[in-house]
């Protein structure tokens, strides 16, 4: 999804960083902003790669435009702009779009699943903090039993290097004889979190794909192919951090 085309100006204006929506509807009240020449109204809307937008007499000049890519990233790429090892990367798997685009978060190189990629630095940054609380499931395949003990211990919060972990939620259990099938729900993200909890428990994670981020689903996305978010998920997101759609 990109922003679309015609927009309010005071959202243009705090989309190329100048001023806050409220500050520069008040710079559109007092005067200082020209759409095509002529003296803006609050509620008038603009394309900017078509109209002229001047601000005390000078040019507006535009953020890139916004994107928001929705990936199910294979197994084998790392989730890295740039890899020193020469590595696939997954923006290898994105280069039709016309941005350059950034990670929010990490899957590592033998995880596969859900990975939200977008230019959107401050929407990304929202998306990451613990304060948010953004919902991740995890199916995970592992070796052993999934045994009440060790499923109270994950849902309770399982003693890491880095500290104990936060409540989760397991469903979806199915076993064999072998092996254990699980969601686990998490409300942070740690690096290898899912596979680290697991170990702590006695458990090897053996297959792992992450499949929702937030209220966002893999749905039928092949494995290695993306789709634009739409402009309802990119409000929806935008609500869920408290940002001002």
């Amino acid at each position: 999804m990109t922003a679309k085309l015609t927009q309010r100006l005071q959202k243009l204006i705090a989309q190329a960083g100048l001023a806050s929506r409220r500050q520069a509807e008040d710079w559109i009240v007092q005067g200082r902003v020209t759409l095509n020449g002529q003296p803006a109204q609050l509620g008038d809307q603009a394309d900017p790669a078509r109209d002229r937008i001047c601000i005390d007499g000078k040019p507006l000049k535009m953020a890139e435009p916004l994107h928001y890519v929705l990936l199910n990233k294979p197994v084998g790429y790392v989730t890295t702009a740039q890899d020193p090892e020469g590595r696939a990367t997954v923006l290898d798997l994105v280069r039709e779009v016309p941005v350059r685009l950034f990670p929010v978060g990490r899957l590592d190189l033998n995880t596969e699943g859900l990975l939200l990629l977008t230019n959107d630095g401050l929407l990304a940054a929202r998306l990451q903090h613990p304060r948010h609380g953004v919902t991740k499931v995890y199916r995970v395949k592992v070796r052993g039993q999934l045994d009440e003990q060790r499923r109270r211990q994950l849902e309770e919060g399982v003693r890491l290097d880095d500290g104990l972990t936060a409540p989760a939620r397991i469903r979806r259990i199915r076993r064999s004889a072998h092996n254990s099938w699980f969601d686990l729900e998490l409300h942070e993200g740690r690096n290898r979190q899912v596979r680290r909890m697991c170990e702590a428990v006695g458990l090897a994670v053996s297959h792992l794909q992450r499949v929702q981020l937030a209220f966002l689903e893999l749905a039928e996305l092949p494995v290695g192919h993306w789709r634009y978010l739409r402009a309802t998920e990119v409000d929806q997101l935008r609500r869920l951090c408290g940002l001002v759609s």
